[in-house]
C-alpha cells in the first residue's frame, strides 16, 4: 500500500481519514459534514471511521450521500491503520471526550500523515491538555453546540492542509 504521503507523487490524490467517536455533542456531525465538503473542493479523498452511532447520525443528515461517501467502523480503521493495510495523509479527529484523546494518540502513533485534534465542548482546554507530547495540530474549538466557531477553525485548518505537499 502506497499513501500519497509516501511518495505517491504527482497525480496521486491526497486523503484524508475523519474520526468521529460518540455524537454526543450536535456540533460534531455538523462539523463533519461541512469538513467533508471543504476537503472534496481540494481534491481530497476522504473516508469516515465513527462508531455505530456517529455514522447514522452522518447517514441521517445527508441520505442522498452529497457529503458522506466511503466510510467505516473506528475498530476496523484502527485495524487497518496498525496492520500498515491502509494510511492518510491527514488524519482529523473530532474530540469532545477521553475517548478522543486516546483515538487521537493511537492515530498520531500509527499514521505516517499529519494527525489533527479538534478538540471542542465544556472540556476542551482540560482535553487539550491530555495531548501533551503526542505528534499532532491541536485546534482548540470554543463550545459543543453552536456549529459556527466550529466552522471557523474548520476552513481556516482546510486552508492550512490545502497549502501542504
Amino acid at each position: 500500500m502506497i499513501s500519497a504521503h509516501e511518495g505517491g507523487g504527482g497525480g496521486t490524490p491526497r486523503t484524508a481519514l475523519v474520526m468521529l467517536g460518540c455524537p454526543q455533542l450536535c456540533a460534531q456531525t455538523s462539523g463533519a459534514l461541512f469538513l467533508l465538503n471543504e476537503l472534496a473542493a481540494c481534491g481530497i479523498d476522504a473516508m469516515v471511521a465513527g462508531t455505530p452511532s456517529a455514522c447514522a447520525h452522518l447517514a441521517v443528515a445527508d441520505p442522498a450521500g452529497h457529503y458522506l461517501g466511503a466510510h467505516m467502523d473506528i475498530d476496523e480503521c484502527i485495524a487497518e491503520l496498525a496492520e500498515g493495510e491502509q494510511d492518510y495523509d491527514f488524519c482529523f479527529v473530532f474530540i469532545h471526550n477521553d475517548a478522543g484523546v486516546a483515538y487521537a494518540a493511537t492515530l498520531a502513533s500509527i499514521s505516517g500523515g499529519a494527525t489533527i485534534a479538534l478538540i471542542f465542548g465544556e472540556h476542551a482546554e482540560e482535553l487539550a491538555s491530555g495531548l501533551e507530547g503526542i505528534r499532532c495540530e491541536k485546534h482548540i474549538i470554543r463550545g459543543g453546540h453552536n456549529p459556527l466557531p466550529m466552522k471557523r477553525t474548520l476552513r481556516e485548518v482546510v486552508a492550512w492542509v490545502a497549502l501542504k505537499n
